[in-house]
Formats: structure tokens, C-alpha cells, sequence
């Protein structure tokens, strides 16, 4: 099974730029060994299951709890058994139809 989770989570108390606090679960994901991609506008992680996504969403919020009182998080997964390696797998598929796609 692999599932793709993309998600964003960040404080809403901390002013505007709150890179301080997506560099904490930034570096807990790398160190998970979990395969990841961080964009601009969230990070999508690779997980063998349901479980396991969930639980790099929770570990994230313990990172930011402590020092904030509200926190944002917008999730999305997409959950496919007998495959693994989507996400680089979805974006060759693309660009073997029209080329590479990010340079």
C-alpha cells in the first residue's frame, strides 16, 4: 500500500512568517526517513499506511504545541494498495507524456 499524504501545518499566532516553526517538522519528517516533498505551499510525505501518515500529522502538532496556541493544518491523502513509490512514480507518468515538468 502506499499512501501519498499532503498536508500543510502551521501556527496562526506567530505573525507572518512562521518558517521557525515549519523548519521543526520539516526536519522531523527528513528524519523520519520517510520519502517527502516540501513545496511552497505544504509537503507531501510517502507512508506505507493510513496509520503511519496520520501519526507524522500528530507528531508534527506535538512539535508545534507546545509553544502555540493555535495551530492550522489542512490534510489531504490518497490511499492506493499494491503500489509503492508514487511519488515519483505520478510525476514520471506526466512527464512521459510531455517532458520534464520541473526544472
Amino acid at each position: 500500500m502506499s499512501v501519498l499524504l499532503e498536508y500543510a501545518i502551521f501556527p496562526t499566532d506567530k505573525g507572518e512568517s512562521v518558517s521557525k516553526y515549519v523548519s521543526r517538522v520539516i526536519d522531523m519528517i527528513r528524519s523520519s526517513g520517510y520519502p517527502y516533498k516540501f513545496t511552497a505551499m505544504g509537503t507531501i510525505v510517502e507512508a506505507p499506511t493510513v496509520r503511519e501518515a496520520l501519526e507524522i500529522v500528530a507528531k508534527s502538532y506535538d512539535l508545534l504545541e507546545g509553544d502555540c496556541n493555535r495551530v492550522y493544518s489542512s490534510i489531504k491523502l490518497d490511499i492506493r494498495k499494491g503500489q509503492d513509490n508514487r511519488l515519483e512514480r505520478k510525476i514520471k507518468s506526466v512527464e512521459d507524456k510531455i517532458g520534464k515538468v520541473n526544472d
